[in-house]
This record gives C-alpha cells, sequence and structure tokens, in this order.
C-alpha cells in the first residue's frame, strides 16, 4: 500500500474512476412521476436534505416575492447578529406601514424574540428594526441580503428591502426561494422559529406580554407541517414556502400568486414525498472496496422510480504530498445518476482523526459552485480563512 501511495504522489495521479457498488450500464431510463399542477405562476419544490428541485414551473421566473423576502431577512440576521441582543425600536420601524406586531419608537426587544415577531406575524416593524441593527442601516442590510443570494448562487434574486413591500427591482424566484428556503432550515434556530405555532414574548409598555400565533395555516392543516412563511402585496398576490417532514425527509414548496395555495402546497407535498422517497447513497464509515479508507460523511439523495439503478461513483484521490492529504483527508467520492452528479463524499482513513470530526453538509457546495473569483467574501482574509476551515473540517464555519 505503501508502495502504491508512493507511485500516485510521484506521478501526480488525481483521478481514479472505479464503482464502489455494482452499477448497471444497460439500466433503463427510470419512469417519470405522474404529472402535477397547481395554480401558481411559479411554483418550486426542493428537498431540503440533498437540495435537489424535484418539481420546478416557471422556476426561473423574476417575480415580486411580497413576506417571503424575510426569509433571507432571518438567516442574514441569525447569521450575522446576537441573537440576545436588544433591538431599539426607530422612528423608520415603528411607522412602517403593512403588517406589524406594533413596535413603539424606543421599544427594546432580543434579537431573538423580534424574529418571532418578524416570521410568525410578518412584523414590518420587526423587519425594519432588525435591518437597522443588524445592518447598522436598512441599506447596510441589504447589501448583506444580496450578498447572501451572490453566495447561495441565486441568480434570479434581488432585495431591496427587508420586508417585502413592493419596491422597483425587489424580486426572487421560485427556484431561488426554494434553494434559500433549503439553505435556511439547515440553520437550526431558523427551523426552530418557522414551525412554532404560538410564541409569547416580554412586552416593555404593558403589563400583558406579546403572544403571536403564526399565519401559516399550514402547520395546523398538514400533517409533518414544520415552516415556513407566508406573503401578500397587491402586487405579488398570495405567496407562500411551506415545508414538511415525513419519513425522515424534509421538503419545502413554493408558490407565487396562487390563489389556491393551501390546497397546492398540501398536493405538492404529498406527491414529492410519495415519488422522491429520501435514500442513503452512503453512510459515514462504511469501508470503501479494495482500500483501506472508509467513506467520511453519510449521503442521502430523493430517488425517482428507476433512479437507484443507474446509481454510479467515481473517486478522486489525493497525492500523497498535498496539504489535504496532510490534513488526514484521503480523497472523494463523486456520486452520479447516469452523468448527473448527485453528491460527493469525502474518504478518511477508518481510524483517523479526521473522520471522528462532525459531518460536513452534503449538498452546500452544489449551490455555491461558482469559482472563486466570482466569492466576493473570500477577498478579506478573514474570509478567506473562514471559507477555508469550513472546506476542510465542516462545522459551522462550513455554513459561512
Amino acid at each position: 500500500m505503501r508502495l502504491v501511495r508512493m507511485t500516485i504522489g510521484l506521478m501526480g495521479v488525481f483521478v481514479l474512476a472505479w464503482s464502489i457498488i455494482p452499477w448497471d450500464r444497460a439500466a433503463s431510463v427510470h419512469a417519470e412521476p405522474e404529472p402535477i399542477s397547481t395554480h401558481a405562476k411559479a411554483a418550486a419544490l426542493i428537498d431540503v436534505e440533498s437540495g435537489r428541485l424535484l418539481y420546478s414551473d416557471e422556476g426561473d421566473k423574476q417575480m415580486k416575492i411580497a413576506s417571503l423576502t424575510k426569509i433571507m431577512t432571518a438567516i442574514v440576521a441569525i447569521e450575522h447578529g446576537k441573537l440576545s441582543d436588544k433591538v431599539k425600536t426607530s422612528k423608520r420601524a415603528a411607522g412602517k406601514e403593512g403588517s406589524s406586531i406594533y413596535l413603539k419608537l424606543g421599544e427594546e426587544m432580543s434579537l431573538h424574540n423580534m424574529l418571532y415577531g418578524l416570521m410568525l406575524r410578518s412584523g414590518n416593524d420587526a423587519a425594519t428594526a432588525i435591518a437597522e441593527h443588524v445592518g447598522g442601516s436598512e441599506e447596510g442590510f441589504v447589501h448583506l441580503m444580496n450578498e447572501k443570494a451572490r453566495m447561495l448562487g441565486l441568480e434570479n434574486s434581488q432585495f431591496k428591502n427587508p420586508h417585502g413591500l413592493d419596491a422597483e427591482g425587489h424580486y426572487s424566484s421560485a427556484n431561488d426561494l426554494a434553494k434559500l428556503t433549503a439553505y435556511a432550515l439547515r440553520n437550526r434556530i431558523f427551523k426552530e422559529i418557522v414551525k412554532t405555532k404560538i410564541k409569547t414574548a416580554p412586552n416593555p409598555n404593558e403589563e400583558w406580554d406579546y403572544k403571536w400565533k403564526n399565519k401559516n395555516k399550514m402547520l395546523t392543516m398538514f400533517e409533518g407541517a414544520d415552516g415556513v412563511k407566508t406573503g401578500f402585496t397587491k402586487q405579488a398576490f398570495r405567496c407562500l414556502v411551506s415545508s414538511a417532514t415525513r419519513n425522515n425527509q424534509q421538503l419545502a414548496v413554493v408558490t407565487l400568486n396562487d390563489g389556491d395555495d393551501w390546497v397546492d402546497h398540501q398536493k405538492l407535498l404529498n406527491w414529492g414525498f410519495a415519488h422522491y422517497p429520501l435514500d442513503e447513497v452512503a453512510h459515514k464509515g462504511q469501508p470503501v472496496n479494495g482500500y483501506p479508507l472508509a467513506v467520511g460523511r453519510t449521503l442521502q439523495y430523493p430517488f425517482a422510480e428507476g433512479e437507484r439503478e443507474q446509481l454510479r461513483s467515481k473517486m478522486v484521490l489525493l497525492p500523497v504530498k498535498s496539504t489535504a492529504y496532510a490534513l488526514g483527508e484521503r480523497g472523494t467520492i463523486n456520486w452520479y445518476i447516469g452523468d448527473a452528479k448527485i453528491g460527493s463524499t469525502p474518504v478518511y482513513e477508518p481510524q483517523g482523526a479526521r473522520i471522528k470530526l462532525p459531518d460536513r453538509e452534503a449538498w452546500s457546495t452544489s449551490l455555491t459552485s461558482h469559482p472563486l473569483s466570482a466569492k466576493p467574501w473570500l477577498t478579506s482574509f478573514w474570509g478567506a480563512l473562514k471559507f477555508v476551515l469550513g472546506t476542510l473540517f465542516g462545522g459551522e464555519a462550513a455554513r459561512w
């Protein structure tokens, strides 16, 4: 084995193709799921674990998204803010039109509680106060929102405000919102907030506490529902993002301008669970046939009927003298259905330190696959350092 490794290092061989499981190259093309449609002008359905889009209709069309904007507001605030901070309500925030949690001028509330008011009651006043606190100004926060959109590869999204009131040049798409939601639902704080049906919070101006009931009726209409956000303006009409979990699989649905969204979301969720069940591709610690190596991360994927039979793998080995090799990584297995890549898993030595570290997310790189030159947050030393640490070790750093 030592001779094999030396040969790889000296010759600079990077790629070795092989199959970790039997694969029939003559496998038939998978059966297409039964057709489905909605009343929406645009719709998308995504598997949260893998990031696979299971359904899309006009998914890349740029449209007004109303308060679905607050999904981006919430995740940016969670990632950039401190939840225990006291957020002070400015005149601009207190006077914001539209849906509100009725914050008073000068009122202070923890960022954590204000995020509940933002997502459960769609408070435009909360959105403005959060933006001013976390971003230094509403305009500064909007810059962070658009940077996050670029980082996630959301090519049909542009934000002009943190609340979603109609504004020229403020838009997203069903596919982009599905990808954003899948990303956000990987954050435990965001996930906990959006599934909450009722939340109470201290009210400094009255003897009674705030009590917010979630506007998302899917939480009580659909078994397993656990998010995410409603939206409406006179120009965007009815917009909805919902999520649900069944058999340890979480799906998320986006509809834009849909007059029958509650029904359409239930239909799409049932369709997704029925036709794209989540299945394990490889599990952490699984031995690699013919090599003293083990799979470094569990990978799951939602297969349509017949797709599993087309699964194949290709391993990319690292040269012995590389930095990544010195840090414990031995290579990567890329997984394919036919010629389409569906994910990747690192490989480590079975008893090495690297395999004992927490799993990296399996799908984050698929949403951020642009070249480094397209990632402006890498231009700073700390941004680059955070990216490198996340790439090597995963965990919180990998989530940016």
